[in-house]
C-alpha cells in the first residue's frame, strides 16, 4: 500500500510539535534573557518548513499520481485531468488550501530567520515565536478538522473532478501569490507584537518592519489582481470585481496594509504614530484570518468560498479570537506607555498621511459592514439581504476620492509644518492640467459625463502631482537643466517606488472610470453569417463546431471581427461541459489591446441554428491590471531602497535598538 499519505500525516504532526517549541522556548529565553533558548528560534523555523513541506509535497505526489484512496485527492481530481490542474488541485478545496497558508507561513518565517541576522537575537526570538504559535493554531485547525490525508474506503475506480472554475491557468498562480500577500502580513504582525512585549517601539522597529510589510502588500496587490483578471475571462460575465464576500475579504487587509505602509514611513522619519501604527498592523493580520473565516466557515455563499461543515468555521472563529484578543490587550497593556513622538502642525506631511490612514480605514470599516450586515441580519432570523455594487459604490468611491487628492499632495507638502500659499502655488500647473485632461479624454470618448470627468480628474491628477513632484527633486529654481540627469539618479529607490505606485493608481482609476463609463454591450441573437456593429468593429458569426477537450466537450462559435472593412481578428468563444460533473462553463473570447478589449462569450442555442452571442467593447480596461502591475513595481523598487540593506545596528544589553537613520 502506498504510505505516502500517512508520511504526510506524520510529518504534519511533528511539524505541530515543533511549531509548540518555537512558540514557547524562544519567547520564554528572551524574558529570562536566556540566549541558548533564543538561538533554538532559527533551526526550529528551518525545520518547521522542512516538515511542512515535506507534508505539501506528499499532498502534491498523491494528486500527480492519481491516488484517490486519499479523500481530498478524490473530491477534487479526476484521472483524465491535466497535470498542472491536478498540481493546481492540491489548493482547490479546502484541506489542500489550508496546507498552502500554513506552508506560506513558514515561507515568510524561513525568510525572516535568514533575513534577520543584523537584528538582536531578543527581538528575532519573539518574532520568531509570535509566528510559531500562529502556525500551532492553524496545525491544529488542519489536523483536527481538515486532515488532507484523510484515507477513503472503499477506494473509488476515479475522482469527482477539479472545480470547472478552477481548471484555468489563473488558478494556477492566483491562490499562491493571495496566500503569500495574506500571510505576509503575520510578519507585520509578529513584529508589532514583539515589540509590544520587548517595548521598543522606536523609528528602528518602524525601518525594521517596513520592508517586510510592503513585500506582502506586492504579493497581495498581485493576488488581487490575479483573481479579476481570472473572474474577467473565466466567469463570461464581462466583469473585474464583483464585490463578492470573498473578494471583499482580501481587499480589506490591503487597503489595511496600504494604510500601515504610509503609517511605517512616518514612524521612521519622524518617530511619530508609533501606536497608530501598531494598532494597524494588528488590524491588518486580525483581518487575514477574518477573511480566512469568512472563506471557510460555510458562512458565505461565493464563487470562491469553500462549503465546509460548522465545526471548522467554529474553530477558526475561536482561533481568531484568541489571536485578536491577546493582541489588543498587549496593545492595551503598552500603548499607554509610547509617547506621543514629534509634534507637527495641521497642514504637513504628516497630517495628509493621517487623514488618508483614516480614510483607508474608514473604507475598509465600510467595507466590512456590506459584507457582514446581510449575514447578521440572516443570524438574527430578520430576513436575507443582498448588499451589493450599488452600495460599495455610494459608500466606498466617495472614501475613495479625498485619499486620491491627498495622495497628490502628501508628497510635496513638507514634514512638520507647511504652508498652504506654497503648496497651491507648486500645485497650480497639475490642477490646471489635470482638469483639461479629464475634459478632453471625455470630448475624445464621445461624452463628457460629470461623474467619468470627476473620475478622469483623479486619475489624471495623480500624474500630474507625481511629475511635478518628480520636477522639483530633479531640477530645483535656478539649478541648470545639465543637473537635471545627475539629482535624478539621486533620488532614492523608496522615493521612485512611491512614484511609480501612485501611477499605477492613477492607471488603475483611469481604467476603471474608462470602462465603467464608456464600454458598450450588446447581446444579440445570430445565426452563422450574421453581423453586428459595435462602436464601429463589426462582429461577424461563422457558426460553430463541437471538439473534444482532455476531459470536456466544448461547442466553439467562430466570430470574425472588421473594423473600417479590415480584417481584424478571429475570435473563438466556446461552451464546455466537463464530463464528471456535467457542469456547463462559458469561456470567453478576448482581444485584447492597449485601448481597448474585444469581448465575445457564447450564449445559448435558440432555434433555427441561432445563438445568442454578448458582445462588448471594453475601453482602456487592461489599465486596471497594468496599474497593480505598477504599484507592485512601486512597491518592488522601495524594498530595495538602500537604508533596507543588511547593516550592523547599536544596540542596549537586552537587545533594544538605540534610535535610528531616517
Amino acid at each position: 500500500m502506498n504510505m505516502i499519505p500517512e508520511i504526510g500525516h506524520f510529518a504534519l504532526w511533528l511539524a505541530c510539535g515543533v511549531a509548540v517549541v518555537l512558540g514557547v522556548v524562544p519567547l520564554v529565553g528572551a524574558a529570562r534573557g536566556r540566549e541558548d533558548w533564543m538561538l533554538i528560534a532559527r533551526p526550529a523555523s528551518y525545520l518547521l518548513f522542512g516538515l511542512v513541506a515535506v507534508a505539501f509535497g506528499c499532498l502534491t505526489t498523491a494528486f500527480v499520481q492519481h491516488d484517490f484512496s486519499v479523500a481530498y485527492v478524490a473530491t477534487n481530481s479526476n484521472s483524465a485531468l491535466p497535470l498542472q490542474y491536478r498540481i493546481a488541485g492540491v489548493w482547490g478545496g479546502h484541506e489542500g488550501s489550508l496546507l498552502l497558508w500554513v506552508q506560506m507561513l513558514c515561507v515568510w518565517m524561513v525568510a525572516v530567520a535568514g533575513f534577520s541576522r543584523h537584528l538582536p537575537q531578543a527581538v528575532v526570538a519573539r518574532i520568531l515565536a509570535v509566528m510559531g504559535l500562529i502556525s500551532v493554531g492553524f496545525l491544529l485547525f488542519m489536523l483536527l478538522t481538515s486532515n488532507p490525508f484523510d484515507r477513503l474506503f472503499p477506494v473509488p475506480a476515479d475522482g469527482r473532478d477539479l472545480n470547472p472554475l478552477l481548471q484555468d491557468p489563473g488558478m494556477v498562480f492566483h491562490p499562491p501569490m493571495l496566500y503569500m500577500g495574506y500571510v505576509g502580513f503575520s510578519v507585520a504582525f509578529a513584529f508589532a507584537v514583539a515589540a509590544l512585549i520587548g517595548g521598543n517601539l522606536d523609528a528602528t522597529w518602524a525601518r525594521w518592519t517596513r520592508p517586510w510589510t510592503t513585500v506582502a502588500w506586492v504579493f497581495l496587490t498581485l493576488g488581487i489582481a490575479l483573481g479579476s483578471s481570472w473572474a474577467y475571462y473565466e466567469l463570461g460575465w464581462g466583469g473585474w470585481w464583483f464585490w463578492d464576500p470573498v473578494e471583499n475579504a482580501s481587499l480589506m487587509p490591503w487597503l489595511l496594509g496600504t494604510a500601515l505602509i504610509h503609517s511605517l514611513a512616518v514612524t521612521e522619519k519622524r518617530n511619530s504614530f508609533k501606536s497608530w501604527t501598531v494598532l494597524l498592523a494588528i488590524l491588518a493580520f486580525s483581518f487575514s484570518l477574518l477573511g480566512t473565516f469568512l472563506v471557510r466557515s460555510g458562512v458565505l455563499s461565493s464563487v470562491h468560498a469553500f462549503a465546509t461543515d460548522p465545526r471548522r468555521g467554529l474553530f477558526i472563529l475561536v482561533l481568531l479570537t484568541i489571536v485578536i484578543g491577546v493582541s489588543f490587550a498587549l496593545y492595551a497593556w503598552r500603548a499607554p506607555t509610547v509617547g506621543l513622538g514629534a509634534r507637527f502642525a495641521l497642514l504637513s506631511k504628516e497630517t495628509s498621511l493621517l487623514a488618508n490612514n483614516v480614510l483607508l480605514l474608514v473604507a475598509a470599516g465600510a467595507v466590512l459592514l456590506g459584507t457582514l450586515y446581510p449575514l447578521l441580519l440572516d443570524a438574527l432570523g430578520l430576513g436575507k439581504l443582498s448588499v451589493g455594487a450599488p452600495y460599495f459604490d455610494t459608500v466606498f468611491m466617495p472614501l475613495m476620492a479625498p485619499a486620491i487628492f491627498l495622495m497628490g499632495v502628501g508628497p510635496l507638502t513638507r514634514w512638520k509644518q507647511a504652508t498652504l500659499p506654497d503648496l497651491a502655488l507648486r500645485l497650480r500647473w497639475a490642477a490646471g492640467v489635470s482638469v483639461l485632461a479629464a475634459l478632453t479624454t471625455g470630448w475624445l470618448a464621445g461624452e463628457v459625463r460629470l461623474v467619468a470627468t470627476l473620475g478622469l480628474l483623479m486619475a489624471f491628477w495623480i500624474a500630474a502631482s507625481v511629475l511635478t513632484d518628480l520636477m522639483e527633486r530633479t531640477k530645483p529654481q535656478g539649478s541648470p537643466w545639465s543637473d537635471a540627469w545627475r539629482r535624478l539618479r539621486l533620488i532614492p529607490r523608496a522615493i521612485v517606488g512611491m512614484m511609480v505606485a501612485h501611477l499605477g493608481v492613477g492607471a488603475f482609476c483611469f481604467g476603471v472610470v474608462m470602462v465603467k463609463a464608456y464600454e458598450v454591450e450588446r447581446d444579440v441573437q445570430m445565426l452563422p453569417g450574421d453581423s453586428t456593429t459595435v462602436r464601429g468593429y463589426t462582429f461577424t458569426f461563422r457558426g460553430v463546431r463541437e471538439l473534444q477537450g482532455p476531459n470536456y466537450i466544448a461547442t466553439r462559435g467562430h466570430m470574425e471581427v472588421a473594423y473600417n472593412g479590415q480584417q481584424l481578428a478571429a475570435m473563438y468563444p466556446e461552451k464546455r461541459v466537463y464530463r464528471v460533473q456535467q457542469n456547463p462553463m462559458t469561456e470567453a473570447a478576448i482581444d485584447a489591446g492597449i485601448t481597448r478589449d474585444l469581448y465575445v462569450s457564447l450564449g445559448e442555442p435558440v432555434a433555427s441554428g441561432a445563438w445568442i452571442v454578448r458582445v462588448y467593447v471594453k475601453p482602456f480596461i487592461d489599465w486596471i491590471w497594468g496599474g497593480c502591475v505598477l504599484m507592485a513595481l512601486g512597491g518592488c523598487l522601495a524594498v530595495t531602497d538602500r537604508r533596507y540593506r543588511l547593516k550592523k545596528a547599536t544596540h542596549t544589553p537586552d537587545g533594544l535598538p538605540q534610535g535610528a537613520d531616517a
